[in-house]
């Protein structure tokens, strides 16, 4: 809705005081013009001062949000607003306030009033004060007759400084004419200093040529030393890296050696260990035995040894424990039997089965984390193993399963460790 052609001009207070009244009462108002969203995010100051000319063209250009803006306004500024609603503003009240009012709500007739308030408004100006004209008429004229004494004072400095220079120009007069008496003397010794500059200069030019060539050298010497740094650093870093390596390898192969021998903590002292060896000599009581190739628990310590690697004679180990099945019931049973033990301990597992004389393999179904080889044409199960083992890097903990005495005794020579079927075929039916 556009606002009436005849609506009378805003005053210049009665503007800003309409604007501040806005400004505060912005962010009560629904409905606000698109121009407007922005500006109510702001602090009320900020409304006034950046969105002041916006707030005003909203107004005079939008009937509705003069109208939903008044109402806040009236609500805000209570008895006074009411007065100047029922048409008796009080005679003491601020003409700005009483114009501004009847400005935003425009009830019937409100021009009447709004412009007795704009008259109110002018007459109510200060007049001119004729004293302090007065007082600023001699201010000025004191001024003016400083400046008047600063142009005398500045004109006898420039006198000076006229004569100052006048008696300068005379010393450069005679300073030159001193200057070409000792030009004149000079040019009597002009070959011999001419001589000089050139044996200078030759000097010079061989001095630099010099400088060029060290600073070669030292460039030479700076990028042979920058080599050599990061040779060094990378030579450092690796055999860092190697110690490392090693001492990792060391770290897991005690802990491992711990858990294969079952050692318990340390307790107690050198004497009473020494004690208690002699108490059980005289018991009679006998150390414990050492574990054999085929208890279970042996194979079970094995495969606590970080990164242990697994390998199985297949059918040697089936064959002991299921000696009237199959071939392949034997293999199904052995791989679902070794199911659980290689999900428990996660060691890495390759059961290895002899086709030396088949030209086809069968279909298995390995599990989870377990390998299934079968020997290739013409080759045993044993070489095969036998390979695997020595493929292994030294030092890695490697376990072959088997009863067979050649193949245990091979992958021993190699650095396996070797367990009978038996041990196996414990932990598979436990």
């Amino acid at each position: 809705m556009s606002a009436d052609s005849s609506t009378p001009m805003l005053p210049a207070q009665v503007r800003t005081r309409v604007i501040g009244w806005a400004a505060e009462a912005l962010p009560l108002v629904s409905d606000l013009p698109a121009s407007l969203k922005r500006v109510a995010d702001f602090a009320p100051n900020r409304r006034a001062k950046l969105g002041g000319n916006m707030i005003a063209t909203a107004l005079e250009s939008d009937d509705s949000f003069r109208e939903h803006l008044a109402t806040q306004v009236f609500a805000a500024q209570g008895e006074l607003a009411q007065a100047v609603k029922d048409g008796a503003p009080p005679a003491a009240a601020d003409p700005v306030d009483v114009a501004a009012l009847l400005w935003l709500d425009r009830p019937e007739g409100w021009e009447k009033g709004f412009d007795d308030a704009v008259r109110r408004l002018i007459a109510s100006a200060p007049a001119v004060d004729e004293e302090a004209l007065a007082r600023l008429r001699d201010r000025v004229d004191a001024s003016e007759q400083q400046a008047r004494e600063q142009r005398a004072r500045s004109k006898e400095r420039i006198d000076e400084l006229k004569a100052e220079n006048a008696a300068l120009r005379r010393k450069l007069g005679e300073a030159r004419a001193a200057q070409r008496s000792a030009t004149s003397d000079a040019s009597q010794t002009s070959e011999e200093a001419r001589r000089r500059v050139e044996e200078a200069e030759a000097t010079a030019a061989a001095a630099e040529a010099e400088v060029r060539r060290l600073r070669g050298q030292v460039e030479e010497l700076q990028q042979q030393l920058t080599a050599h740094r990061r040779d060094h650093r990378s030579e450092r870093d690796q055999v860092t890296l190697r110690a490392r390596i090693l001492l990792d390898t060391l770290l897991d192969a005690s802990q491992g050696l711990r858990r294969e021998l079952a050692l318990p903590p340390v307790t107690g002292s050198p004497a009473e260990e020494l004690e208690e060896q002699i108490g059980r000599a005289r018991e009679g009581q006998a150390a414990h035995p050492a574990r054999r190739p085929s208890d279970p628990m042996l194979l079970e310590n094995y495969l606590a040894m970080p990164r242990v690697r697994l390998l199985v004679d297949g059918y040697n180990v089936s064959k002991e424990g299921w000696p009237d099945s199959s071939l392949e019931a034997q293999r199904i049973r052995l791989l679902q039997g070794m199911a659980a033990l290689i999900a428990r301990t996660g060691a890495e597992t390759t059961v290895v089965f002899d086709a030396a004389e088949s030209s086809t393999r069968p279909m298995v179904n390995p599990p989870r984390g377990v390998k299934v080889l079968f020997s290739p044409p013409g080759v045993i199960a044993d070489d095969v193993i036998r390979d695997l083992v020595g493929a292994e890097p030294e030092g890695r903990p490697v376990v072959v399963v088997t009863s067979d005495q050649a193949v245990a005794r091979d992958v021993r020579r190699a650095g396996a460790r070797v367990v009978g079927a038996g041990s196996l075929l414990g932990l598979l039916t436990r």
